[in-house]
């Protein structure tokens, strides 16, 4: 039930109430202060269902404990959280430049902001309906194979140890050795081929896929192409900026190729 006195509106206000109030919290309450305090990065984005998991209660029991606190409910307390992230990313959006200043201090500014600028593009472009296919090709694949060569390279062991450590059967079709052809042709329909890429592609990269779509096997393109080995595969694109270019380039969205 929601309390009489009006809800903190800032990070800082919400974290001294909590503060103050936390030695006359329940346990449930207690877990969850002490996940909210220390993950605020992951309260703003994060479902109740998930900050329930993490905390260890019930959902409804992260519900209370925002009309504890004042809010309606978990999301006006959220909301609190995901001001402050905006206003840490306007802050360093916002800081000058360093006008005649160079060095690393200046390089490291300009890719921070421009992945800030690539990341605000994705959730501006990228569709409900685009992530729910994205998931939906993964969670049916018995297997996911991922390729992802030269720059791409750490991109797909990231998401080998992700999906591992989720209990997805996943396969990484490495390079060395020269196996990842002959790897991708124990690709069988049931299973899907996650594609990582940046220009400029590697050969084999475009020849795996060119092979793996003409057997009518999904795969899920995640590359820039403003030159586009996908076009005659129809991967269909979302646009973003590069980590090294000012200038647009485009990132195809999840798709399943089928021969027209």
């Amino acid at each position: 039930m929601v309390t009489g006195h009006k809800p903190p509106t800032t990070y800082e206000e919400l974290m001294r109430i909590i503060h103050d109030r936390y030695d006359q919290m329940s346990g449930s309450y207690q877990k969850i202060a002490v996940y909210i305090t220390q993950n605020p990065n992951d309260v703003a984005i994060v479902s109740v269902h998930v900050a329930g998991e993490k905390c260890g209660v019930h959902a409804s029991g992260c519900v209370r404990f925002a009309q504890s606190l004042g809010y309606r409910g978990f999301r006006e307390l959220q909301a609190v959280f995901r001001r402050r992230l905006s206003t840490g990313v306007q802050r360093v959006e916002d800081e000058p430049d360093g006008g005649e200043e160079h060095g690393e201090m200046r390089f490291l500014r300009e890719l921070i902001l421009r992945d800030i600028s690539s990341l605000k593009e994705l959730l501006i472009n990228v569709s409900e309906e685009q992530v729910a296919e994205a998931v939906d090709l993964m969670e049916t694949a018995d297997t996911i194979y991922l390729i992802g060569q030269l720059r791409s390279a750490p991109v797909t062991e990231l998401l080998r140890y992700t999906l591992t450590m989720l209990g997805k059967r996943t396969v990484l079709l490495d390079a060395a050795g020269g196996l990842a052809t002959h790897m991708a042709r124990a690709i069988r329909p049931h299973d899907l081929l996650f594609v990582v890429s940046f220009r400029f592609y590697a050969n084999e990269i475009v020849n795996i896929v060119g092979e793996t779509a003409s057997r009518d096997i999904p795969w899920w393109p995640s590359a820039t192409v403003r030159y586009r080995p996908w076009q005659s595969m129809r991967a269909y694109s979302l646009p973003c900026r590069s980590m090294n270019t000012r200038s647009p380039v485009r990132w195809p969205r999840p798709c399943v190729w089928r021969r027209p």
